[in-house]
């Protein structure tokens, strides 16, 4: 099962990443936890070249191009191999992102972005995607209060128009694809969110009729 978590600056989704594998991990499942860009050797250095900013010059087709090639070696090295071996895969972001950041946001046109999905998703479409929605201030707050004195990356340095955009965004995609796409209301509890995150995977879960360890024993 492939679940992918979206949303913006200071949604929480690395925190509820980790509450779910750990969830999971107690039912008897393998958990491959990876993000993006990253999560594949090739992936992570692309990902440093992004999000310091170093191809913001060259414009977002060329941002959309760097991170397509980042995907399509996360999918080849990690996301495929782990759905292969029976694992649950949690990535930290995926194409629901380059859809709203370079696509909605980065102005480029939809046949463009259409064409670079097409080439480097192909099947890996997620089975879940939970959007942890947040009021784009509050999120902001968080982030800025998590990164601490550490320099903003390429992203959480833009201005707060920006990530409301992009939080309706999200919001529109989920409306567009109900049946894979969950929205999460992110301003609660981590535990309250936790817990409405482990029901949709359930429910997934008896979908596509996977039992864990435990129940199977």
């Amino acid at each position: 099962m492939f679940i992918t978590f979206e949303g913006g600056e200071g949604a929480g989704k690395s925190t509820q990443i980790r509450m779910l594998a750990a969830t999971l991990r107690a039912s008897g499942h393998e958990v491959v936890v990876t993000r993006e860009p990253g999560g594949s050797p090739g992936a992570e250095a692309i990902r440093h070249v992004v999000l310091s900013g170093a191809a913001e010059p060259f414009g977002p087709e060329m941002e959309a191009v760097l991170f397509a090639a980042a995907r399509a070696d996360h999918i080849d090295r990690t996301i495929r191999p782990g759905l292969a071996r029976g694992a649950v895969v949690l990535s930290d972001r995926f194409v629901d992102s380059s859809r709203v950041y370079q696509g909605v946001t980065g102005g480029l046109d939809r046949p463009f972005m259409e064409t670079l999905e097409r080439a480097t998703v192909e099947d890996m479409m997620p089975d879940l995607t939970l959007i942890l929605d947040i009021d784009p201030e509050e999120g902001m707050r968080r982030a800025n209060a998590r990164r601490g004195a550490s320099k903003a990356d390429r992203f959480e340095k833009e201005g707060l128009s920006l990530h409301r955009r992009r939080r309706k965004a999200f919001l529109e995609i989920a409306k567009a694809e109900p049946k894979r796409c969950k929205v999460i209301d992110a301003s609660r509890p981590a535990e309250k969110i936790a817990a409405e995150i482990a029901k949709a995977v359930e429910t997934v879960t008896e979908r596509k009729g996977l039992r864990t360890a435990e129940k199977a024993g």
